[in-house]
This record gives C-alpha cells, structure tokens and sequence, in this order.
C-alpha cells in the first residue's frame, strides 16, 4: 500500500522546566530541529530545512519573493497600492473562522455595515404616480445611457449633466423620479460636502463617493450615478466672495473625471490595472455662470437648462393633488390665479392648509404646554393621537396662495435692512 512506503521523522526535544519556578509546557517547548516528510528509500535532505540551508522558493518561476531595490517583496508593494483598510469586512460571522468572532462585540461586527448601507439611496418613499416632464426625461436618460455605451460609442461623451434653472422647480425631485423608473441607485452628495476645514478632503470624498458608485456597478450589477445637488452654492463665485483651496481641489477633481472617468485614486500608488466603471455624473445648479469657465465647457460638461411650460406645471401639480379630490380643471385655475410661480409654490398651497388643523389638532390634545408630554415623553405603548388630514378644497387652497403671495411682497418692498443701515447704497 501507499501508506507503507510514507515515513514520517518527527524529532522533538525533551521538555525542559525548573524545579524552582512555574511548570509551563508552552514556555518551555522548543522550536522542533527537524519536520520532514518523505518516502522511504529517499534522502530526506530536499525537503528538510536544516541550519544553514536557505529556505526552498515556492517555485522557481515565482514572482511573489522578488524584491525592489527597498528590499519590500511583492505582496508588501500590493498591500500599499490597496486602498482596503480592512473594514470592508469587519468581523461578521459566516466572512471570516468563528474562532476570531467571539462575543464581546456580537456576532456582527462590521463596523463600516451601516456607513455603506447609507452610501447609495434608494427611493421607497417615492409612492404614487408622479409626472415626469417628457423633456426632462429625454435629456437624463439619454445622458445616463450614452455614457454606459461609451466604450462602444465612437464619440466624445460628456461625464458632466448639469442641469440648471430657476428656484424651486423641481430639479432635484424630477432627477429622483427618473432614477427610480430607470432602476438606478445613484450616490448623492450635497453642496455642503464641498467645503472642509481639511484641506484635500471634499476632493477625495468626491472620489471615493465615484469609486462608490463604481462598486454598485460592478459588484451589485445596477447602474449608478454620482449626484451633487446645487453645485453653484458651493463652488459658485459671488461678488467679493473668494476662492478657497478646497474650491479649487474640487473642481481640478471634477474637471479629471471628465477627462479621465476611469482612472481615479483615493491616495493609493497608482497601478495600470486599477481601473472603475465609467460613472455618470449629475450636477444640478440656479446659475452655471458662476462657475469655473473651463468645467462647464464643451466635452466636460453637457448643459440642460430645466423651465417648465405651463403645460408641465399643469400636469405635475394635477397629479400632485389628485388624491385631494382636485379636478385638473380646477388646478389650471388655481394655475392661472398664481402665474409667474415656481413649482415649489403649489406644493407649498398645500401645506399652508394643513396649518388650521393642526391648531385644532393641538387643543385637542391638551393644548400647547402639554405638547413636549404629547411627543416626546410618552410612554412607549403610548401613541400618538391621530391626526385627520384637511378635505382639501380650491377655496383654502386659493386663500393659502394669496397669503403667500402676500409674505414675498413683504420680502420684497419691506427693506428692513436699508432701516438699519441707511448709509448702504440702493
């Protein structure tokens, strides 16, 4: 038999311990002088690894044990161009031996689990049946899919959608719609990330949000996008507003993207193999003009400028009051009532309304110095009393709109600034 040809040498010391101290078998064991394993009949000297003997290679064509000319081998120079810090996995049970888990932190420790959950967004609570201008529609979705067919396309697609217009009319939220019809879950970041006390760091956050999103492409098999929503309040320039480093750094890192979308580092050594997937990028703004000239220029940036006619305000605020009753009639006389509005304002009718029940709703809970008890201090079996929302009507909802109406010619004549300061020119 196979067996009996097989002898194995195992060649131990003796254990050595004090009578005058602790016996500790651990302590006192000694590194084996010989381990060998090999056929009867042969040397036993090839895979032995005697003193003064150098250690076997793993293989003669091996490249793993070569080292530079700094003496680092080649899983060190892998190590340092890997921007894994080893929290991609943590210590969750089923990813790595149970014997490294224990109890103290649980039996799912990951401590990056919720960060990355966040890092996507998903659009659940986008119930209902919303309207999507088709003009709008058109301009995103053919942005998005132009550039996943980059590398079939024989022509120079812009990165960069930037779609800009007036206040309030629904750019952000016609952008979401489109994701959630098209299956898209985008990565958002804020005008507010763009600035740090750090320098460098809204930069690299910048990346690392594409390499994000270039993960969800590849591992997760979904499209994705790099959003940043309202792009000229971070970066814009206004007045004798200066120019910080981080503005800088942020827009030398988009104006890279668009010429290189996919090469991008996070601070790990380069490598030629370390490449993403081409991620679209969104950027919505008020005013593109005050942005760095050559971001927005041709072949970096495509431009969308987002006015609604009145036949699309007509057909998002139907659909925005169709559960409240309201008759598409009725809504483009509510429409013509208020001309010259941002979309934001009859959704804004809306909420106004809500405002005298809720009054009600508060006497009837005990009134205004019971409403810390009513909300926050109850008990956990306790709810919290409901709330029966306003039968809308067009009366309320055009009284609502004269009202604010109202406030914004207040805003407008009503300078209290020139009151307080009256040296200041008009």
């Amino acid at each position: 038999m196979a067996l009996a040809n097989i002898s194995l040498r195992f060649k131990f010391p003796p254990l050595q311990y004090s009578s005058s101290s602790t016996f500790n078998p651990l302590l006192s064991l000694r590194k084996p002088s010989s381990i060998a394993c090999s056929k009867a009949g042969d040397d036993g000297g090839k895979g032995a690894v005697d003193g003064g003997e150098k250690p076997r290679k793993l293989s003669e064509q091996s490249s793993w044990e070569v080292k530079d000319s700094e003496g680092k081998d080649y899983l060190y120079r892998l190590g340092a161009e890997s921007e894994n810090m080893n929290i991609a996995v943590g210590a969750r049970a089923g990813m790595i031996d149970d014997v490294f888990i224990g109890d103290f932190l649980g039996k799912d420790s990951d401590i990056v689990f919720d960060y990355r959950q966040k890092a996507t967004r998903s659009f659940e609570h986008l119930q209902g049946d919303y309207y999507i201008a088709p003009t709008f529609m058109v301009i995103t979705s053919v942005h998005i899919v132009k550039n996943y067919l980059a590398s079939s396309l024989n022509i120079k697609i812009p990165l960069i959608l930037g779609i800009w217009g007036g206040k309030g009319q629904g750019k952000t939220f016609q952008t979401e719609l489109i994701f959630k019809t098209m299956g898209v879950e985008p990565v958002i970041m804020s005008a507010g990330e763009l600035e740090s006390d750090r320098a460098g760091e809204p930069g690299r956050l910048i990346r690392d949000r594409y390499r994000t999103a270039s993960q969800v492409i590849q591992n997760q098999g979904k499209m994705s996008v790099l959003m940043i929503n309202d792009i000229d309040a971070g970066l814009g320039r206004f007045g004798e507003t200066q120019m910080t480093v981080n503005n800088q750094i942020v827009v030398g890192t988009l104006m890279n993207l668009a010429d290189n979308p996919t090469r991008v580092s996070v601070g790990q050594d380069w490598r030629e193999a370390d490449t993403v997937n081409r991620v679209p990028l969104i950027v919505t703004g008020n005013d593109f003009s005050r942005l760095y000239a050559p971001l927005i220029r041709e072949g970096r940036m495509e431009k969308f400028y987002w006015q609604p006619t009145r036949e699309d305000i007509v057909n998002i605020v139907s659909r925005m009051y169709e559960k409240d009753g309201i008759s598409r009639k009725d809504v483009v006389n509510i429409v013509d009532q208020f001309p010259n509005q941002a979309l934001d304002f009859y959704g804004a009718l809306r909420s106004r309304t809500y405002d005298r029940s809720i009054l009600k709703w508060v006497d009837e809970v005990g009134g205004i110095e019971t409403l810390e008890k009513t909300l926050l201090r109850r008990k956990k079996t306790q709810e919290v009393p409901q709330f029966i929302p306003p039968e809308q009507t067009v009366e309320a909802l055009l009284e609502s709109g004269y009202s604010l109406i109202k406030e914004q010619k207040l805003i407008n004549e009503t300078k209290l600034s020139k009151e307080y300061m009256k040296n200041i020119d008009d």
